[in-house]
């Protein structure tokens, strides 16, 4: 067998492998799909399509006992913070790793990176006391102001992107008389905009899908976030035979991430593909 023919079955191997790797994958993303436009009396039947299609699950949705509009509000509002409070600290941070020089730098970049081994869970009995103390649980505010205090994957993450913009340009700005500031603002911030585009959607996703930490700060459910509100109610809705209510709002809690994803596909992509390559 010639190289070229092994080349074409290597190929054509991966392509199934992928392929089916992919339908396993979005089986039971489509199957939720279906089932949210499907009339209760089908929502166990194995068609492909919708027949007859109905938004009538949607309407029953607003009126099933949940607050649908402010729970996708305090969502939205939270991951809107959490996703500015990262970017904004962590790009620092990442700047002065990758960036300044300073005595200590690699031992503490070191104590940062061990942190990631350490399960949020552990801090989560201690934050609450804090927060209890300072009166805010029952409010949003546990839950984005932490981050606004940095994080070790997103700083490690843009510091790794930052190492692989030349450190021309950063001498080529001090002679020109740019303090740090001016660097990080006008050279980082926009060559670093892949990176940041990949760190944003991480952290949107990961506050979007929480369900403990808002279950801990907010347990009440008209006034909590769209995961809780979906979980208090699952129970009511699958013991009333209403899958189909139940996968439409499945299917609009994840319409944020997939919107997210597709603007900032290309920078996400870019981003994680750079960010491992030190020079």
């Amino acid at each position: 067998m010639s190289k070229s023919t092994q080349k074409i079955v290597s190929d054509v191997m991966t392509y199934i492998l992928l392929t089916l790797g992919a339908v396993i994958m979005l089986a039971p993303f489509w199957w939720m799909v279906t089932t949210a436009f499907k009339l209760p009396a089908n929502q166990y039947t194995k068609t492909l399509l919708p027949n007859p299609a109905t938004l009538n699950n949607f309407k029953e949705l607003l009126g099933a006992g949940i607050n649908f509009p402010l729970l996708f509000f305090n969502s939205f509002l939270i991951s809107t913070l959490t996703v500015a409070g990262q970017l904004l600290t962590c790009a620092m941070a990442a700047f002065a790793f990758a960036v300044v020089r300073f005595r200590g730098r690699g031992l503490l970049f070191t104590i940062l990176l061990i942190t990631l081994m350490i399960p949020p869970q552990v801090t989560l009995i201690p934050n609450f006391i804090i927060f209890q103390w300072l009166r805010l649980v029952g409010t949003t505010v546990p839950l984005w102001i932490t981050a606004f205090l940095g994080g070790a994957f997103g700083t490690f993450l843009l510091r790794q992107y930052f190492l692989t913009i030349p450190r021309d340009l950063v001498d080529a700005a001090r002679v020109d008389g740019a303090s740090l500031i001016d660097i990080f603002w006008r050279i980082y911030v926009p060559l670093g905009r892949p990176a940041l585009a990949a760190l944003a959607i991480f952290t949107f996703q990961g506050a979007w899908n929480d369900l403990l930490h808002p279950l801990v700060y907010m347990p009440a459910v008209p006034n909590t976030t769209l995961t809780v509100g979906l979980a208090f109610f699952q129970q009511q809705l699958t013991q009333g035979g209403k899958f189909t209510v139940l996968m439409a709002g499945g299917l609009v809690s994840i319409l944020p991430l997939i919107l997210v994803f597709f603007i900032a596909q290309k920078q996400f992509i870019e981003g994680i593909a750079l960010s491992g390559v030190r020079r």
